[in-house]
């Protein structure tokens, strides 16, 4: 068998054993040695196989301690996401753009659902990483961390902890390529009211509006990353914020 093969196959047996052993993130793996007769391979396969799955999160590797289950995060494809959308960019190519608008795709899919049962306290939340917002964009910036936090607080609602975390991904590897970029202009009275938006029509409990809010909101992100490329796909028309807000 290629040793690319032995490796791939030792790994998928550890994963194996994992799953079987009903293990939990932090839970201790067995031994070297024992996992060395379980498996029934080297110490050279053995320790490669652990030192690719600790790259992807599966394994953490404690040295002095032993081998544990990883923490499963989705760091691996953040990193994997950006980095293929990096190069394509820098290759006049429309990676990020390509980022973006699989973003678009899903929060703006699931925002409705969002709408129809938002409890009071994460609109409370939402609430109040706005003011926050309110407060840098009268200092002429929205932080990147308030961001994040608000379009994190969003989907709180929803209890759902992979859709959290992919979404979450997506945010890191979007804004890791647009700071390589030097993509870092916004204007943050427009990204305010964008948001502003989005709360008002989560508070009226409006899904149509609140999807067209944040097409809008996405529409802002288009055109600082297509200026001059090629016509941004059609979505539906979203209401401006209000004049009094």
């Amino acid at each position: 068998m290629a040793r690319s093969s032995v490796f791939e196959d030792v790994q998928a047996r550890i994963r194996q054993l994992i799953l079987d052993r009903g293990l939990a993130p932090g839970s201790p793996l067995p031994t070297e040695g024992e996992l060395m007769e379980l498996l029934d391979v080297s110490r050279v396969s053995l320790r490669e196989a652990l030192k690719g799955l600790q790259s992807l999160h599966v394994v953490e590797i404690r040295h002095g301690s032993g081998t544990f289950v990883g923490s499963l995060s989705l760091q691996p494809l953040i990193e994997g996401l950006a980095f293929r959308a990096a190069v394509r960019h820098r290759n006049g190519e429309a990676g990020l753009y390509e980022l973006m608008r699989v973003r678009e795709a899903l929060e703006s899919g699931i925002i409705d659902g969002v709408a129809a049962s938002l409890p009071e306290e994460d609109l409370a939340a939402l609430r109040d990483v706005l003011a926050t917002m309110e407060q840098e964009a009268a200092q002429g910036e929205i932080a990147r961390a308030t961001d994040r936090a608000f379009h994190a607080a969003l989907y709180r609602a929803l209890d759902n902890h992979l859709l959290s975390e992919v979404l979450d991904a997506f945010w890191a590897a979007m804004e890791q390529v647009r700071g390589d970029a030097g993509d870092g202009h916004q204007d943050a009275a427009e990204t305010l009211a964008q948001h502003r938006e989005i709360v008002e029509a989560l508070a009226a409990g409006d899904g149509p509006r609140a999807t067209a809010a944040m097409h809008t909101h996405f529409d802002g992100i288009r055109h600082r990353l297509t200026p001059d490329g090629p016509a941004a796909p059609d979505t539906p028309e979203a209401p401006s914020a209000s004049d009094d807000d």
